[in-house]
C-alpha cells in the first residue's frame, strides 16, 4: 500500500521558531498526533549551529548582531550553516517503517536521490555525493542529515535557491583546515545555486517544490497531499521555544572552553571531533578534570555526547581509551556517525596537548 505523506509549508519564520517548530514535528509524530508529513520552511537571515559545535567558535557573533543575522542552534548534529530567504529547507518526518528501511544511511541514500531526482526534474543534472550532499559538477547545492528518534525519523535537506556567498562567509567562522582539504579560495566556490545554474530561468519557489514532490514520490514510492499545520503542533513549538530552543541560555549552551584547556582535533570520515581537556593531580597519572566534546558529527540521543563528558571526569588519563569504549559499548545509541575510537583520539590528542590534529 503506498502511503501519503502529508505536506505543509510553514513559509518564512525567525530562526528559532523554525527549529522549535522542529522539535514539535517530532513530539507529535512520536505521539500519533500527526501523519508522516513533509515540510518546507524558510529562514530570515540566520547563522545556525549544529546541536554539539561551539557558537562563538563557528559564527562571528559580533558581525551578525551589528547586521541583524539571527543566532540558532538546531537540534541536529552537523556543521554550521547560513540560511537566508534564498534559500529553503525541506524535511521529512515519518516512521521508521513506513519505506520499508529501516537503516539510516541507505535512508539517507534513498531520500537524496530523490531530492537529486526532483532536481533533475528542474534542468539541473544533481546527483547524491555520499555521506550527505548533493551535488552538481562537484559542487554542493544540498547538504542533508537527520537522526531518529525512537521509531520516528527526522530528516532535513537545505535546497540553495539563490544565496550571497560573500555574505556566508562574513557570518560564520569557516575553518581554514576545511577549505584546505577542498584545496578552495573560500568556502563559496564550494557551492553552487540553481541561480547560478539557471540565470533568469530559476523557477518560483513553488514550481521548485512541486519537482521535489515529484522527486520524493517517484524516489521513494509515495503519495503527497497538501495539508494544514495543526494547533497542537503550534502549541508543541511555543512550549519548545520557550523552554529551551528560543533561550539564549540554549544557543550559547556550548560554547569557548576555558583558557587553560588543552585542544585536539581530529576529522574522519563521520565527521570532525573537538575536545577540549582540563587536568588536575601532579605526577605521571593526572586525571580529567572536565572535558567539553564539540564539532561536526551526528550522535542520537544528543544527550549522549553530554553522558560521555560525565563519564570521563575523574579519570585517570592512561584509562581514556577503555572508558570511552566501556561507555559507547553500554550507551543506547541510535545513530553515531564517527566511532568510539575517534572520540578516544580527539581526547587523547587533547591531553598530549596537540592543538590540531587532522
Amino acid at each position: 500500500m503506498t502511503r501519503t505523506f502529508r505536506v505543509i509549508d510553514t513559509g518564512l519564520r525567525e530562526g528559532r521558531a523554525n527549529i522549535a517548530f522542529d522539535a514539535a514535528l517530532i513530539e507529535a509524530h512520536k505521539a500519533g498526533e500527526i501523519p508522516d508529513t513533509i515540510r518546507f520552511l524558510t529562514f530570515p537571515p540566520t547563522a545556525l549551529v549544529g546541536r554539539h559545535q561551539s557558537l562563538s567558535k563557528e559564527i562571528r557573533l559580533d558581525w551578525c548582531r551589528e547586521n541583524g543575522v539571527g543566532t540558532v542552534r538546531r537540534i541536529t548534529g552537523g556543521g554550521a550553516l547560513y540560511m537566508d530567504e534564498g534559500q529553503f529547507g525541506v524535511e521529512l518526518v515519518f516512521h521508521k517503517a513506513t519505506l520499508g528501511i529501516t537503516n539510516l544511511g541507505d535512508l539517507a541514500k534513498a531520500i537524496c536521490e530523490s531530492i537529486a531526482l526532483g532536481l533533475q526534474k528542474l534542468g539541473v543534472e544533481a546527483r547524491y555525493r555520499p555521506r550527505n550532499d548533493i551535488e552538481v559538477d562537484g559542487r554542493k547545492i544540498s547538504g542533508t542529515g537527520g537522526f531518529f528518534d525512537g521509531d520516528t525519523l527526522f530528516y532535513q535537506a537545505t535546497i540553495l535557491a539563490d544565496m550571497d556567498p560573500a555574505r556566508m562567509m562574513q557570518a560564520l567562522n569557516v575553518p581554514a583546515a576545511k577549505l584546505a582539504k577542498r584545496a578552495l579560495d573560500d568556502a563559496g566556490a564550494r557551492i553552487i545555486t540553481l541561480k547560478g545554474l539557471l540565470g533568469d530561468a530559476v523557477p518560483p519557489r513553488e514550481a521548485i517544490q512541486e519537482a521535489l514532490l515529484a522527486g520524493f514520490r517517484e524516489g521513494l514510492g509515495i503519495a503527497t497531499a497538501r495539508g494544514s499545520v495543526t494547533e497542537r503542533e503550534e502549541t508543541l513549538a511555543r512550549t519548545a521555544f520557550d523552554e529551551e530552543i528560543g533561550t539564549d541560555d540554549f544557543v550559547a549552551e556550548i560554547d569557548t572552553p576555558a583558557e587553560d584547556a588543552r585542544s585536539a582535533s581530529i576529522t574522519g570520515r563521520g565527521g570532525t571531533i573537538e575536545a577540549h581537556v582540563r587536568l588536575e593531580g601532579e605526577g605521571t597519572n593526572p586525571r580529567i578534570r572536565e572535558v567539553l566534546i564539540t564539532g561536526d558529527f551526528f550522535v542520537t540521543p544528543p544527550r549522549t555526547v553530554f553522558d560521555l563528558e560525565a563519564a570521563l571526569r575523574g579519570a585517570p588519563v592512561g584509562e581514556v581509551r577503555p572508558r570511552v569504549e566501556a561507555f559507547f559499548a553500554a550507551a543506547e545509541i541510535g545513530l553515531l556517525s564517527a566511532g568510539a575510537g575517534d572520540f578516544a583520539d580527539a581526547v587523547e590528542a587533547a591531553i598530549r596537548g596537540n592543538t590540531v590534529s587532522i
